[in-house]
C-alpha cells in the first residue's frame, strides 16, 4: 500500500521575495502532486465495503462490529461473536465434560457459572415412563450388590421298585421232626413278612453363583471430568 508523498514544499515559496523565479508555482509541479496523490489513492481502500486483496493483518486491538447471533455469511467474526456462539452451545443447565483437565469451564470457555457435577455417577436418559427416571437430576441406585429376596424350588425324586422276602418248601410230603408230625402240602408259598424302612436318605442342594457385596455392583466405566452450568 502507497503511502502519499508530497514533491514540493509549497510554504516555502511564500518567504521567497518577489520576482524571484522559485516563488512562481509550476504546472509541472501541480501535476507531480496530483500523479503522486493518485498512485497513493488507487492502493487505498474504501471505507464503505471494500474488497481487499493479499493478506491483510489487521492490528492488535482492532475494533469491529459484532455479528447478530445465527449469522452464517463470510462476515468477519469479533471475539465477542465467537464468545456468543460458544455460550449458545451451553446454555444454563448444560453438562460440559473433559477427560484430563479438572480446570473449571469458567477458565476454559470463558462465561458462565459453573458447578462439579455427577461425582461418582453416570448419567442416564430421561424417561417419563419409568417413576425411576422421570424428573431431572433425579438419582438411585447403589454400587453394592444386594441379593433380591427370591425363592428357589427344588424337586427330588426317588425310585424303590419294591420287594418281597419269600419262605416255604419247594414239595410237598409227612415228615417228623423233632418227635412232632408236621406235614406240608402243596406248592411254594409268598407270604408277606413285617414292613421296614430301607433307610435311604436323600439330599438336595441348590448351587450359588454370582457375587455380591461392597463395590460389586458396578457397570463398565470410565472416569471424566463433569460440571454443570449454573449461571
Amino acid at each position: 500500500m502507497t503511502n502519499y508523498t508530497k514533491a514540493t514544499n509549497f510554504a516555502t515559496k511564500d518567504a521567497l521575495s518577489s520576482g524571484n523565479p522559485l516563488k512562481i508555482v509550476k504546472g509541472t509541479e501541480i501535476d507531480t502532486e496530483f500523479n503522486n496523490i493518485a498512485t497513493a489513492i488507487a492502493t487505498k481502500a474504501d471505507l464503505a465495503s471494500p474488497t481487499l486483496t493479499g493478506t491483510p493483518t489487521l492490528p492488535t486491538g482492532t475494533i469491529a462490529t459484532t455479528q447478530s447471533a445465527g449469522n452464517n455469511t463470510t462476515a468477519i467474526a469479533t471475539t465477542a461473536f465467537v464468545q456468543a456462539a460458544i455460550a449458545l452451545l451451553y446454555p444454563v443447565g448444560s453438562i460440559y465434560t473433559n477427560a484430563t483437565s479438572s480446570t473449571n469451564p469458567a477458565t476454559l470457555l470463558g462465561f458462565g457459572t459453573w458447578t462439579a457435577f455427577g461425582a461418582g455417577r453416570v448419567m442416564v436418559g430421561f424417561n417419563s415412563g419409568n417413576a425411576l427416571f422421570d424428573t431431572a437430576e433425579e438419582t438411585g441406585g447403589s454400587a453394592d450388590a444386594i441379593t433380591v429376596s427370591h425363592t428357589h424350588t427344588a424337586t427330588s425324586t426317588v425310585t424303590d421298585a419294591g420287594h418281597n422276602h419269600f419262605i416255604g418248601n419247594t414239595g410237598s410230603g409227612i415228615g417228623n421232626a423233632g418227635g412232632g408230625n408236621a406235614s406240608v402240602i402243596g406248592a411254594a408259598q409268598t407270604v408277606a413278612t413285617t414292613t421296614a424302612t430301607t433307610g435311604i436318605t436323600v439330599a438336595t442342594t441348590n448351587a450359588s453363583t454370582g457375587s455380591s457385596g461392597t463395590n460389586a455392583n458396578y457397570q463398565p466405566y470410565i472416569t471424566v471430568y463433569m460440571w454443570k452450568r449454573t449461571v
